[in-house]
């Protein structure tokens, strides 16, 4: 087996591809906006204006697999693909998650359910917003959120002994292709999985769009198993994003 492979299927199949265990689960679950998706967003008009009428986003949803996304399923994948605790402090697995602000509530009552009954908070802040059609209502978004989920023990930490705030900044990425409108920015999730696992760990995103975190894995010396089930995203991701990994590991 590779040690990054992204496969164009569900999560929900993953027994077939006999994948390890991970020692972090990092992903960024759907938002299940529906037809609301781009919101405020300057995509909704063309060319951002306004005033030029309505673009062919508008009333569109990102995903037309978003009410296909089972969070309990989710949530049992996860549980059973992250490695046992072990007995020495400072080595637990976790899971990382991105999502919409209100869905951290069912997330943390899910994984209570399946074993992992404890959470910590994440903000993810940027210096822009892509709310700027709310900009009369002056105050506007500009942050993204998420959690950490774990089992009992504290999950592995690398910091040098240091603590780190649950608001991360959130880094711009003008080198990587963007090929999907979620796409998260590499260095964030290099910081993440650089915190959270130690060289050759195993990472998983189950839910991978562009490839981002397992690009951000390979860079940091991990190994990286992803799922998606679009087959655009996947062919993006894997001809666009992880061909930067290694020109021919991806063929």
């Amino acid at each position: 087996m590779k040690d990054i492979e992204l496969f164009n299927d569900s999560f929900q199949n993953y027994k077939v591809y006999g994948i390890p265990k991970a020692q972090l689960i990092l992903t960024d679950v759907p938002y299940v906006l529906g037809n609301k998706a781009y919101a405020s967003n300057p995509s909704w008009y063309v060319d951002g204006d306004n005033r030029n009428g309505e673009s062919d986003k508008a009333g569109k949803q990102f995903f037309s697999s978003d009410s296909e996304f089972r969070p309990a399923e989710f949530m049992h994948f996860c549980s059973k693909m992250l490695v046992k605790e072990p007995k020495q402090k400072g080595r637990s697995p976790c899971m990382v998650m991105f999502c919409e602000f209100e869905q951290q509530f069912k997330f943390i009552e899910l994984g209570r359910k399946y074993g992992l009954n404890h959470y910590i908070n994440l903000v993810f802040r940027k210096d822009f917003s892509a709310q700027v059609l709310k900009a009369n209502m002056k105050i506007v978004g500009n942050c993204e959120y998420g959690l950490v989920l774990y089992r009992e023990k504290l999950p592995k930490f690398n910091n040098d002994g240091r603590m780190i705030f649950n608001c991360f900044d959130w880094a711009r990425d003008n080198g990587t292709p963007k090929v999907h409108p979620t796409q998260k920015p590499v260095p964030l999730l290099e910081r993440l999985i650089g915190i959270f696992t130690d060289k050759g760990d195993v990472v998983i995103d189950p839910c991978a769009g562009s490839g981002t975190t397992l690009l951000a894995a390979a860079n940091m010396g991990r190994k990286a198993y992803g799922f998606e089930v679009n087959k655009g995203f996947y062919s993006d991701a894997k001809n666009k994003v992880l061909r930067r990994i290694q020109p021919n590991l991806f063929t």
